[in-house]
């Protein structure tokens, strides 16, 4: 299933700064960059967050414990009902994390984050990536959350590590029976040890706590910067309480109006542009472009190395490497522009039969950590893509498109096959999460890049136009993410964050 994919920690650390993904592959990073089920939390006498949370003592903020990326931080849990239909039933927390202001006599109030995803860990993002956003942070409290489903936050997991390895390996398949096998297997795991929460994540849930989190910090109105999946959350958000938007960015946009199917095929093809474009950057700007001469070569040399690995996986230890990781550390390089030469010496040395650069780019793209262990993303992104659609295309679609991209994309066209997962979801989705209009808020500044592989840059628009109350600010330019890249969308951005001023309707860096 196509998504957009988050820019969580895999951009930042590219960059600086930080998948709506397809799932598993699937959920493909996208990008771009979201509610609960049709039954889920709907009825009966409902209290609203604000209300919810007004009742509750204030945030319990303490020291995080203590590492040495943590020291500074404050971390505090907050208290929301699973089911915001029965308020007095039962509870789950939502982790949080808190950078003060470094200037406190000029404090405008808090600045909330979401970082991606669906599924990227808000807190382990923030701590790790403040420093990019060290400007904003002089006037603001910066605040991080794990939404519901995700890490801290009653985290999803469904597989273990050797269990998860062997998934990753193997997805998407090219047999509509396999991938069937493949993904039906996965879904009933997340039912069987997550199957408690799977009916109460997604993005319209995920925005009611974010209500419930701007009264608990006793903010008048909510000021946010979301990224990729985060600026479908921050919409949603406005559309829910479009008078309580403060200042809002939404950088790397979603459009929630988009299908599965339609979602799956542009972001296939945004990848290929964006690895055509790494391509000429290698062979034109280097002296000596390693894995080929010119365009045509470097790319010989490309799909050469994924057709050996589809005939004979390859080994890193003890680890087996097929063509499907293969091309998953290929599309984790290319979210960020600032590693294209990491790619470059991965596909190098890949060629040579050495694939310890292309299966860390592929562990890093999985959330696969040292120890062999997965964060929570690959599963909690499924279960809140399937939570925010009624649209369920089959396997034996997905493998259709699929088919019919193999000549326009021949090194992507595979993860569409995964457009058809949530066909065998065990919860059923809704699509009060894709009806957008804030109308009556603030102005929202949506920001895109055109040549953004995961959320293609027609989005940013399309979304714009749905918000009604959106200026939008454009980057010309390459990657997931326009905040951290060019020094005129960090000055438009911090203008509008710190001293309300909104860009010109149409403006263009780069």
């Amino acid at each position: 299933m196509a998504t957009a994919r988050d820019i969580t920690a895999r951009e930042i650390a590219a960059r600086g700064i930080a998948a709506r993904r397809v799932w598993p592959v699937m959920a493909a990073a996208l990008a771009g960059l979201g509610a609960m089920t049709a039954t889920a939390g709907c009825g009966g006498a409902r209290v609203t967050p604000e209300e919810y949370a007004s009742s509750t003592p204030s945030l319990p903020w303490k020291a995080c414990e203590e590492t040495a990326s943590s020291s500074g931080f404050e971390c505090a849990t907050l208290q929301v009902p699973l089911d915001y239909a029965k308020p007095e039933g039962k509870k789950i927390g939502i982790a949080l994390v808190r950078l003060r202001a470094t200037d406190q006599n000029r404090r405008i109030g808090s600045l909330v984050f979401n970082f991606g995803g669906p599924g990227g860990s808000g807190v382990t993002t923030l701590i790790n990536a403040a420093h990019a956003f060290s400007t904003l942070n002089s006037r603001y409290d910066l605040v991080g959350f794990d939404p519901r489903g995700v890490e801290r936050s009653s985290g999803i997991r469904c597989l273990s590590g050797p269990q998860m390895d062997q998934y990753m390996s193997r997805e998407p398949s090219e047999s509509v029976a396999t991938e069937t096998k493949l993904v039906a297997g996965f879904a009933q795991a997340c039912e069987r040890n997550a199957g408690w929460i799977l009916p109460y994540v997604g993005t319209v849930n995920a925005a009611r706590d974010m209500e419930s989190l701007r009264a608990a910090l006793g903010e008048q109105r909510l000021n946010y910067l979301g990224f990729s999946y985060g600026t479908h959350l921050g919409a949603v958000y406005a559309t829910q309480n479009p008078k309580k938007v403060g200042r809002m960015v939404l950088d790397s946009a979603v459009d929630p109006s988009v299908s599965m199917l339609d979602m799956a095929k542009t972001q296939a093809l945004g990848f290929q542009k964006a690895y055509e474009d790494y391509l000429a950057d290698c062979t034109r700007t280097r002296t000596s472009c390693p894995i080929g001469a010119d365009r045509a070569a470097a790319n010989a040399t490309v799909l050469k190395l994924l057709r050996d690995l589809r005939r004979t996986p390859g080994k890193v230890g003890s680890r087996t490497v097929t063509e499907d990781l293969a091309r998953a550390g290929i599309t984790q390089a290319l979210y960020s522009k600032l590693s294209w030469p990491l790619l470059t010496e991965a596909l190098d040395e890949g060629r040579k039969g050495k694939l310890d650069g292309l299966l860390a780019l592929a562990d890093q793209y999985a959330g696969r950590q040292p120890d062999g262990s997965y964060s929570t993303l690959q599963f909690s992104l499924p279960a809140v893509l399937c939570a925010d659609t009624t649209d369920r295309p089959s396997v034996a679609q997905g493998e259709d498109l699929a088919r019919r991209l193999e000549k326009l994309t021949p090194v992507f066209a595979e993860t569409a096959i995964s457009a058809g997962s949530c066909s065998v979801w065990p919860v059923p989705g809704e699509d009060t999460n894709k009806r957008i209009d804030a109308t009556g808020s603030n102005p929202i500044l949506v920001v895109g890049v055109t040549n953004d592989p995961a959320t293609p840059y027609q989005w940013a628009p399309r979304l714009a136009a749905q918000l009604r109350t959106a200026v939008l600010l454009t980057l010309n330019g390459e990657g997931h993410g326009a905040y951290g890249q060019h020094q005129c969308i960090d000055d438009k951005v911090n203008a509008y964050l710190l001293e309300g001023t909104v860009p010109a309707k149409g403006t263009h860096c780069g």
